[in-house]
């Protein structure tokens, strides 16, 4: 972020009751952005935290942390007199939990008509699912997106909290600042129910229109589960490398850095072609450790990035060079603010 350029959520106040998972994610993206987040800590376990004392917990980072027990009267009183001052809320528990508590919606916009009340759950707040346990894996699942990570005969698998529980967060974000906006000008308040599930359909759009024109989950070969040229490949010292030269000039470019000058690229979409074009660019990666082929293939239009543990990628001269990635110790890496403000 710039440093002349305030940040866009300054002035705005946030209460957050602390949970797990994305309802912390979601406060500290807002954070990030320059709102002020006070998070309402449960005493059991917890400490009473200062902002700028919470390295053990990256997730309070940037946030103020109070210490409430919700199950006492001058608990709930406390936590709705923050509440009455904020511009909006977060909260992670089933449906009808904050409810019960005497923190529902109702009470808080009674209190704080402008307020905006932001609800974190993994199926949302009604439903057949909406009072089941649930975690990533099976918003995902059921969604219809994981399927699409599977290969023939292999089980499905996708990185932990990041697709269902991180696009959750970013999308109660997102809309506890769309309801701000709104806010500013209507002087009214609303709910926002972020679902995860409902989030990561939304973030599958993109998907969802591909398999309409055949691109994927159907009887032909697809792109991104079958081509030559949209891969992972294994190396010879047991690393691996991505392919994804999708477009026609960088698939040329791919065969034309390979020495592979017997294919012709205009034939990339002969599907019949594929599977031994794919066992051939098998080999061909084999052969060579992957730094080879980051020193061929790196920085050019082949569509190529080398696949590296969580330690790999802080250090990359390409994150470095951005500051992608804050290095607290040896075992704690911590992602920067994103986007950024020029």
């Amino acid at each position: 972020m710039n440093a002349h350029t305030r940040p866009p959520l300054h002035g705005i106040h946030i209460v957050e009751f602390e949970g797990i998972g994305p309802g912390p994610v979601a406060g500290k993206i807002l954070a990030d952005m320059g709102a002020t987040v006070t998070v309402l800590a449960r005493p059991e376990g917890q400490k009473l935290l200062s902002a700028g004392k919470t390295q053990d917990n990256a997730l309070r980072e940037g946030k103020t942390l109070v210490t409430v027990d919700l199950k006492q009267p001058e608990g709930v009183a406390a936590a709705l007199e923050l509440v009455a001052r904020a511009d909006a809320l977060i909260e992670g528990n089933r449906p009808g939990v904050m409810e019960r508590l005497g923190l529902g919606p109702d009470v808080c916009l009674q209190r704080n008509p402008r307020l905006i009340y932001g609800r974190m759950t993994g199926w949302g707040q009604s439903g057949p699912l909406a009072q089941a346990a649930g975690h990533d894996l099976n918003y995902l699942a059921l969604t219809g997106l994981l399927s699409l990570s599977a290969r023939p005969g292999v089980a499905p698998i996708a990185p932990p909290t990041v697709l269902g529980d991180a696009g959750g967060a970013l999308g109660l974000a997102f809309g506890i600042t769309c309801a701000l906006l709104d806010s500013r000008s209507s002087g009214q308040g609303r709910v926002v129910d972020a679902a995860i599930v409902d989030v990561v359909a939304m973030l599958g759009s993109l998907a969802h229109w591909i398999r309409s024109r055949g691109g994927i989950d159907s009887a032909q070969p697809s792109l991104f589960h079958d081509s030559p040229f949209y891969d992972t490949y294994r190396c010879a010292d047991g690393q691996h490398i991505t392919i994804a030269a999708l477009e026609p000039q960088f698939y040329a470019l791919l065969l034309d850095k390979l020495g592979m000058h017997d294919v012709d690229p205009k034939a990339q979409n002969d599907r019949a072609a594929w599977p031994g074009l794919k066992a051939r660019l098998t080999a061909c990666f084999l052969s060579k450790a992957r730094n080879e082929w980051c020193d061929l293939l790196e920085g050019s239009d082949a569509c190529f990035a080398p696949v590296l543990s969580m330690a790999e990628a802080a250090q990359h001269p390409h994150n470095l060079a951005r500051g992608t990635f804050r290095q607290v110790s040896a075992s704690d890496i911590r992602p920067a603010v994103a986007p950024r403000f020029l």
